[in-house]
């Protein structure tokens, strides 16, 4: 194969992964737990950027139920969020060849 050519496509691809990266920090996931009583938001930076809890998930004696409910809503958001990131990168990653110094 041509070198400059493959070059090029390596550029080329980086620039696609690095669009494709910032369009990932401008996503959002929102998980739920509960049947919605709990809902937390996270952002393509794996941030939580918004938890919502229901007054109905409130109760004084058993905070380890909304502890669990959080935890599960934050885990299934951070899961959500990971799939999508992993979607849009293998979206411009497939069928590239592994390239030594090109982390994808």
């Amino acid at each position: 194969m041509d070198m400059k050519k493959m070059m090029r496509q390596a550029q080329r691809m980086q620039a696609q992964l690095a669009e494709a990266q910032e369009e990932i920090k401008e996503l959002s996931y929102e998980g739920t737990a509960g049947g919605g009583m709990v809902k937390v938001t996270v952002s393509g930076e794996m941030e939580v950027t918004a938890v919502e809890i229901s007054p109905v998930a409130i109760d004084p004696d058993d905070p380890e139920m909304l502890q669990d409910l959080v935890m599960a809503a934050t885990n299934e958001a951070l899961r959500g969020m990971n799939g999508l990131s992993s979607t849009r990168l293998n979206a411009v990653t497939a069928g590239m060849p592994n390239i030594p110094g090109m982390n994808f």
